[in-house]
């Protein structure tokens, strides 16, 4: 299983920035962030500590749906 953060890059660099590339950009620029992570719980603390903006954890909940699909297939 790839980790998020492997998962999350394929939403970096939109020309038109969306909350979900905002997300990628940033765990991108972020040297702490868990880069190795597969854990639900993990990611979401390192997120509850360091959020970049106001609705982070939101996005990253959504995120996290479609990665459980993705990876489950």
């Amino acid at each position: 299983m790839r980790s998020f953060y492997h998962f999350m890059m394929s939403y970096r660099g939109k020309k038109t920035p969306d909350d979900q590339s905002k997300l990628a950009d940033w765990m991108f620029q972020d040297h702490n962030f868990p880069k190795h992570a597969t854990s639900y719980d993990e990611v979401s603390n390192y997120l509850e500590l360091y959020s970049p903006f106001m609705n982070a954890i939101t996005v990253f909940d959504d995120l996290w749906d479609v990665y459980q699909q993705v990876e489950k297939d």
